[in-house]
């Protein structure tokens, strides 16, 4: 039985933006929201409220994050796959951001309605 889990829809837009692997981490990513900050040889990637995000920066625009609701055990499996599952197999992109208590999902705000009936079709609660 895949698992159950219960969404919540934070406020505002988001956007993933994408800097330099080398280049430090600016002030503009950190204040209010969901802010999640990623380092590889190969890039700085920052996703925060979009009206944040200066222009020149490259970045996507206009997601919609949804907390799942944890925290999750380490072994506990099964939880991503029950959320993304539904999205995946009716063609919605999704980008996804694990933390240590959980993970946070965001859809493009233009595929919100479909992401909601679908994850509720699913047997998820959003809050």
């Amino acid at each position: 039985m895949a698992a159950r889990i219960t969404l919540k829809q934070l406020s505002g837009l988001y956007a993933i933006s994408r800097l330099q692997a080398a280049d430090g981490i600016p002030g503009w990513a950190d204040g209010p929201g969901f802010v999640s900050i990623t380092r590889t040889d190969d890039e700085l990637s920052i996703t925060c409220l979009q009206d944040r995000v200066p222009d020149a920066v490259k970045h996507d625009r206009d997601w919609v994050a949804f907390k799942l609701q944890g925290p999750f055990a380490f072994d506990e499996t099964g939880i991503v796959l029950s959320v993304i599952r539904p999205l995946s197999e009716n063609g919605l992109g999704i980008f996804l951001v694990s933390t240590f208590d959980g993970d946070h999902l965001l859809v493009k705000d233009k595929d919100r309605p479909a992401a909601t009936r679908l994850l509720g079709e699913a047997g998820h609660t959003l809050l």
